[in-house]
């Protein structure tokens, strides 16, 4: 009888299907964007888990931290993850045999006809009929029995599923990771609109102060019989233009604050964020080598994963063409009284095996295995399209940040002159060398520029944060659960 129970490990390196392999992905030895471009605040690393400490802000820190406590999002990518952790116990489970155990106490009588109730479960009283002869006093019997069934895994069927379960379990971590770095990326790009709205908000008030004084003076100026009244009326349209734009800049930045709180998991009446201005330096982190970006983007992680998920479903299709083998034992102790029950008298056992094989199924099992090896070839094709929408999402981050580099000199430069210019032709106008519309013109240049000095440099920071959204968030491959660590779901759901 021993020997029986060797068979299970003879035969538990027989998997069918084939092997996983990681299909090659299309990589670039280097990104072209990268070419004769010298990153001006290079930041050499990201903090994992944390990466937006490199901006140096206390209210995006406080913020930051509260995706993984409140946001929504996240807690639904958490509970998938856990649900796919308590799928590969149950696949493991069933690695292994089921054992059974039922008791019965049965109280009976000789009396012909009707007698106890033939349910054979324990009750608290018994039937008896009333007809009959009877032919002895009642007795108790009492028995018990026990059972081991165990499917063997002969063909790796279950291992196969396991596999796939795991690795089910590994894309759905992925995924977390995934959802949680959006999560923060997209939280901090709203939360530079919001400062870049704030920093606009005081350019026009400035502006407005500014336009405030210009019609002081022409006032004094027509006043004193130098200038027409056209020029106090064109000063009083341009201070009105600017006060409707300053009070227009409160609409996108309400959005952005509502925006901001839902990601934290607040209402947004619950959120009110204090005033400040836009950062002013742009960190920006290298990228490396291409074909580090397959270890450090948990999107193309959960694409991997599901290759191997899904390959291993075709070894469980294949499984099907071979006959499923079982064990199965059954012991038993009947007797009375319950004192001498387990005794050997009383014990019958039985030992058993049983195979059973599928002969015709109209094609439906060739079907299957075909349906199974092209969902795993559509599941390459999505990993390495994968790769090369993330490859294209660094070079598109590389390139604005080297071109918005550029444009920021260019517009600092534009800001600078205008200025001057505003300063010389104003000085003229007192003087009564130009017209009041040249003012005007120069002015509105100035606003112009200065504006488009500031969406640059919104731009670059929002870009700053896709970059490092591109490339992981400071996420790597080592952060998936393997299989021994499963069992302790919560403890890879740390960022």
């Amino acid at each position: 009888m021993m020997r029986w129970l060797w068979l299970p490990l003879l035969c538990s390196a027989c998997m069918v299907g084939p092997d996983y392999q990681k299909p090659d992905a299309p990589v670039s030895v280097a990104y072209k964007e990268l070419q004769g471009w010298t990153v001006a605040q290079p930041q050499d690393s990201v903090d994992r888990g944390s990466w937006w400490s490199i901006y140096h802000d206390p209210q995006l820190d406080a913020l930051e931290q509260q995706v993984d406590v409140s946001n929504q999002t996240v807690k639904q990518f958490e509970a998938q993850y856990r649900n796919a952790v308590a799928l590969v116990q149950a696949a493991q489970a069933n690695l292994f045999p089921v054992v059974g155990l039922n008791g019965s106490v049965t109280r009976s009588s000789g009396f012909s006809g009707s007698g106890v109730n033939g349910s054979g479960a324990v009750t608290g009283t018994s039937t008896f009929s009333v007809t009959g002869r009877n032919a002895g006093a009642p007795r108790t019997q009492y028995s018990v029995d026990g059972s081991i069934t165990w499917d063997l895994d002969v063909w790796g069927r279950v291992r196969r599923q396991v596999e796939s379960q795991v690795a089910g379990a590994q894309l759905s971590a992925a995924d977390l990771a995934n959802a949680r770095l959006s999560a923060q990326a997209t939280l901090a790009t709203d939360y530079f609109n919001l400062r870049a709205e704030d920093s606009l908000q005081e350019l026009l008030r400035r502006t407005v102060a500014y336009y405030e004084r210009a019609l002081a003076i022409v006032q004094n100026q027509h006043a004193a019989g130098i200038v027409s009244a056209s020029d106090v009326v064109t000063a009083q349209a341009q201070l009105e233009g600017a006060r409707a734009q300053l009070v227009g800049v409160g609409v996108q930045r309400a959005l952005f604050e509502h925006a901001i709180a839902v990601l934290t998991g607040h209402p947004p009446a619950d959120l009110s964020i204090p005033m400040g201005s836009l950062a002013s330096s742009v960190p920006v982190v290298p990228p490396g080598l291409p074909s580090t970006l397959l270890q450090r983007r948990p999107d193309i992680a959960a694409a991997e994963r599901q290759m191997q998920e899904q390959n291993a479903l075709i070894g469980v299709q294949i499984a099907a063409f071979y006959p499923d083998i079982s064990l199965s034992t059954l012991g038993s102790f009947v007797g009375s009284p319950l004192s001498e029950l387990f005794t050997v008298a009383n014990r019958t056992w039985s030992l058993g095996a049983a195979a059973g094989e599928t002969l015709f199924a109209g094609g439906a099992r060739t079907a299957a295995v075909a349906a199974a090896r092209a969902t795993y070839d559509l599941s390459v094709a999505n990993y390495r399209q994968v790769v090369l929408t993330a490859l294209q999402g660094v070079e598109d981050q590389l390139s604005s940040l080297r071109i918005l580099e550029q444009q920021k000199r260019a517009e600092d430069i534009a800001v600078a002159a205008a200025q001057r210019a505003v300063d010389v032709i104003f000085n003229q106008y007192r003087a009564g060398t130009v017209a009041y519309t040249s003012v005007i013109t120069e002015q509105q240049i100035l606003l112009g520029d200065q504006q488009a000095q500031l969406a640059v440099q919104q731009s670059r920071l929002v870009a700053s944060v896709a970059l490092i959204q591109a490339l992981g968030g400071g996420w790597d491959t080592s952060q998936l659960p393997d299989r021994k660590d499963l069992p302790n779901a919560l403890d890879v759901l740390k960022p």
